[in-house]
C-alpha cells in the first residue's frame, strides 16, 4: 500500500513541484492539496491521509498550530514539516507539536523522499542543517519535567510505559492488540510531543514523571 500524502502549502508552485516529485515515487500517493490551515484540517478529516506535509508559515494562524490540531484529532497521522525556516525555536516547536520530521525546502529531492520514508516508519527525521539545534540545545531534564503527562493520549501513555520497561515494538503491539506500524507511530508521536530524540530519553522521561 502506498503512503497516502496530503500536501499543505499556501504557494501553488510549491505544491505543484512537490506533487510532481512525490508522484514519481510508486510508494507514495498524493491524495489532496491544501492552501491554508483550515483547508488542511478539513481535508485530513475527509481524505484520511497517512501523512500531511505541512508548511510552517501558512495562514490563517501557522503550521505549528495546525499540526497540534491535526494530532489532537488524528493521533496516528504523521506530520512532516517542509519549510524555508532554519530556526531552532521553530524546530523545537514543531517537535513538541507532534511532528515526525522537519525538512528545509532547499533540501535535495532525494532527501525530501528519504524524510518521508523515515517518518513513515515511525522515526524522527531532522534536516542535517538543523541537527545542531538538537545537539547545542538539547531538551533538558528540567524542560521535560515541565511538560505534563496529560499532553499524551491514553494509548501513548500505554506505549510509553511498555517502552520504558524494555519491551520491543512487536511485544508492545501484541500486548495492546495493535499493529507494529501503529506502535511505531505512537512512539514517533511521543518523541515529537515531548521534544525527545531517543528511546533512552523516553525511558528517562517516564522515570522522572513517575509513569512506571
Amino acid at each position: 500500500m502506498p503512503i497516502r500524502i496530503l500536501i499543505a502549502d499556501d504557494h501553488a508552485v510549491v505544491r505543484s513541484g512537490l506533487k510532481a516529485l512525490l508522484q514519481a515515487d510508486t510508494d507514495l500517493e498524493v491524495v489532496g492539496e491544501a492552501a491554508d490551515g483550515t483547508e488542511t484540517l478539513r481535508l485530513a478529516e475527509a481524505l484520511h491521509p497517512d501523512m500531511v506535509m505541512l508548511d510552517i508559515t501558512m495562514p490563517p494562524d501557522n503550521g505549528i498550530k495546525t499540526a497540534k490540531q491535526l494530532k489532537e484529532k488524528h493521533p496516528e497521522l504523521i506530520v512532516l514539516f517542509l519549510t524555508m525556516h532554519e530556526d531552532e525555536g521553530l524546530l523545537h516547536g514543531a517537535l513538541r507539536a507532534g511532528a515526525a520530521g522537519y525538512v528545509i525546502k532547499r533540501a535535495d529531492e532525494s532527501e525530501i523522499l528519504r524524510a518521508i520514508h523515515v517518518a513513515s516508519r515511525g522515526d524522527i527525521y531532522v534536516h542535517p542543517a538543523m541537527t545542531h539545534a538538537l545537539l547545542h540545545r538539547p531538551v533538558t531534564t528540567e524542560h521535560r519535567r515541565g511538560l505534563p503527562a496529560v499532553v499524551l493520549t491514553r494509548r501513548e501513555l500505554d506505549v510509553l510505559r511498555l517502552l520504558a520497561k524494555g519491551n520491543t515494538n512487536r511485544q508492545i503491539a501484541g500486548q495492546l492488540g495493535l499493529s507494529v506500524r501503529t506502535v511505531e507511530n505512537h512512539r514517533a508521536n511521543l518523541m515529537g510531543k515531548l521534544g525527545l530524540v531517543s528511546r533512552v530519553e523516553l525511558v528517562n522521561y517516564a522515570e522522572e514523571n513517575n509513569l512506571l
